[in-house]
């Protein structure tokens, strides 16, 4: 026995962490199987036409076994359950052991036990992930061929959990399994119990799935800027520089609509500085179709001084807003 808690014990301290695949949440059922220590108890009654003879007897049950199923649904972390197990042992007694109600049935003791489980898994997003649980509900106990004692059950799990995939676990628990004291045939006995059980579950429902990246923005329309001396349409060398890479920038993208749009700044009337803006634009289209740009593709646009590149008081003579803006899009 001390063997047993002590590998159950090692099991859990794995500490194997190995990523896997994102949980879901999600209903699963599963099977479960494997060994049971009914623990040693006395089994108390009267004896046979003793007139209330009372007897106690000491019983070692051998190795038994359990198997069972279950329902629940993962949270992912926390899970609920419902669970139902059978264990049966056997008692090293026989009929001749003693002359009691307990009859020739009491050579071996079954119990079903069905428990409202809680489970909480540290690590539901890794290979292997440790749990612990508890679970409360009722009991079943014979020791004379049937199910005929009722009782509280109670259970207290930890184990180890493998994620195989999103959809399939395998888990490996120990666990202590007890009861209120049962009564069978006018005999009672403490119902204490250690199990190792292995257990297989299906989670239905695929992981949600990823989220989609968004779209990488648009790359940006090529523009440049053209500047101009206070009152002049005139194009300076940088200026004729400037017209040279657009017109490039519009060869490389082979078909493309090019806006040129001129602005003044606020030194003179407001329409005065309208007409210098188109004929700023226009200069620079005409520039632009002598470096090979169609002029059916260039399209003149004239804002005055309606759209300041600096903020500047009216009548301020600001070297940055008298432009052409050239966009290719």
């Amino acid at each position: 026995m001390k063997k047993a808690l002590m590998a159950a014990a090692a099991l859990v301290a794995l500490p194997v962490m190995a990523q896997a695949q994102t949980p879901s949440s999600g209903v699963y059922i599963g099977a479960e199987g494997g060994l049971n220590w009914l623990l040693n108890t006395t089994v108390t009654g009267q004896q046979v036409g003793g007139a209330g003879t009372q007897f106690q007897v000491g019983v070692s049950p051998q190795t038994g076994w359990a198997a069972g199923g279950k329902i629940g649904y993962d949270f992912v972390g926390p899970r609920v359950e419902i669970e139902g197990v059978y264990r049966q042992n056997q008692t090293n007694l026989s009929a001749n052991n003693f002359n009691t109600n307990f009859g020739t049935a009491g050579t071996s003791i079954g119990q079903l036990g069905i428990l409202a489980n809680l489970l909480y898994d540290f690590a539901p997003g890794s290979t292997i992930t440790p749990y612990v649980g508890a679970g409360a509900g009722v009991g079943f106990v014979d020791g004379s061929g049937s199910l005929n004692s009722t009782v509280f059950a109670y259970q207290g799990i930890i184990g180890l959990g493998w994620n195989v995939d999103t959809n399939f676990r395998v888990d490996l628990d120990g666990r202590y399994y007890g009861t209120s004291n049962p009564t069978v045939a006018g005999t009672t006995w403490t119902n204490s119990n250690f199990s190792v059980m292995l257990g297989l579950t299906l989670k239905f429902g695929a992981p949600a799935p990823a989220v989609a990246p968004p779209p990488p923005p648009a790359p940006a329309a090529p523009s440049f800027i053209v500047f101009f001396d206070w009152d002049r349409s005139n194009l300076s060398a940088q200026a004729l520089n400037t017209i040279k890479q657009a017109a490039g920038a519009y060869k490389t993208k082979g078909s493309a609509r090019v806006t040129a749009t001129g602005h003044t700044d606020k030194s003179g009337p407001d329409s005065y500085n309208m007409a210098l803006s188109l004929r700023r634009a226009n200069t620079v289209k005409d520039a632009l179709v002598r470096e090979g740009v169609p002029a059916t593709a260039i399209s003149v646009i004239g804002k005055g001084e309606t759209q300041p590149l600096v903020q500047t008081a009216d009548g301020v003579r600001e070297p940055q807003n008298r432009r052409v803006e050239i966009v290719i899009q």
